[in-house]
């Protein structure tokens, strides 16, 4: 087992510089095991490091989830189970997806980071959720070295939040997720955000899984940042879920509020709009600030520190609430 001493800053996509007790690579399970019988502690679990926000060294052993492979593991007339490796590239796993024709991730398409990370933070993009087509996750208890599979009733899964995020924080490492894809019938989502008219503009009627995806990275890429020129870990906020009693006050106000609908009682606001409006768009401090294009996003122009970021999150925070009355949450991990 080697423990290199490495500068966190290439392992996060915000690019700020860190330190810790070593980072330790588990490419497989024996990996794993070899790391937990050597007694070390504590450890943080690292994934593809683009939804993290580093605020100072971590006094810790820092465990880079490597574990690869995509595998078919029973499939049917309409569709597969496939098992994949927690450190695939989440990206990666919907292009292997969209070639052999199996929907149902392609609204996900261009999310950074890991297979790994997927469920912990039950991400989604354009109306789906990865929950929607999950089935079940392999797991190794972090304390008793024991293996465990959790199937979808208990992942206790919200908005972007799921067990892993709560109660089991840090308890599990998460080696394989199986997903459930469909073969044919695909059922698409066009309805939410700009996909319809990405479609139209492209002269698509009769969409397929991949035309969706291109129109999906099409607006991903027109409104966020490359992490690999602008250090940001996309999204920064989660939007957030209102009263509607609430909701009808502040739109009597605000008339242009957009808004979706979750449920009989409560409305989903867009945080970007929120943040927007409070005139934090665009603002930026010395190397940091918020994206000129797209108000979700926090970003690291170079040279930025982890806790001024943070510092900056905490004042958009404070400029949602003065105006809205509306508390928005992060929906990246805070270190």
């Amino acid at each position: 087992m080697e423990i290199r001493q490495e500068s966190l800053k290439a392992y996060n996509t915000f690019g700020l510089d860190a330190t810790s007790k070593g980072i330790i690579s588990i490419n497989n399970e024996q990996d794993l095991f070899e790391y937990l019988v050597q007694g070390l502690s504590p450890s943080k679990i690292l994934g593809g490091g683009s939804n993290i926000l580093v605020t100072q060294d971590i006094d810790a052993y820092i465990l880079k989830n490597n574990i690869k492979g995509i595998e078919i593991i029973d499939e049917d007339d309409d569709q597969v189970i496939v098992k994949v490796g927690a450190g695939e590239s989440w990206h990666q796993f919907v292009l292997w997806a969209l070639s052999h024709h199996l929907g149902g991730v392609e609204n996900l398409s261009l999310i950074p980071g890991s297979v790994g990370a997927a469920p912990m933070q039950n991400i989604g993009a354009y109306g789906v959720e990865q929950e929607a087509f999950f089935h079940s996750l392999n797991a190794i208890d972090m304390i008793h070295g024991i293996r465990k599979t959790f199937f979808k009733n208990e992942c206790h899964f919200g908005y972007r939040e799921s067990i892993f995020k709560n109660e089991l924080k840090d308890q599990y490492f998460i080696t394989h997720v199986t997903y459930i894809l469909s073969k044919r019938n695909h059922h698409l989502h066009i309805e939410y955000g700009a996909i319809k008219e990405v479609l139209a503009k492209n002269e698509i009627s009769t969409p397929t899984i991949r035309d969706v995806s291109d129109a999906v990275i099409e607006i991903r890429q027109s409104k966020l940042p490359d992490p690999k020129r602008i250090g940001n870990a996309g999204s920064f906020f989660k939007n957030p879920v209102i009263p509607i009693s609430q909701y009808q006050d502040l739109k009597s106000r605000f008339p242009e509020m957009p808004s979706y609908p979750v449920d009989e009682l409560l409305i989903k606001v867009p945080a970007g709009w929120l943040i927007e409006q409070a005139g934090m768009k665009g603002y930026t401090k010395g190397q940091i600030g918020v994206h000129k294009l797209q108000a979700l996003v926090l970003v690291n122009y170079g040279g930025g520190q982890g806790n001024d970021l943070w510092q900056l999150a905490l004042d958009v925070q404070s400029k949602v609430l003065e105006k809205f009355n509306i508390n928005i949450h992060p929906e990246v991990n805070i270190w």
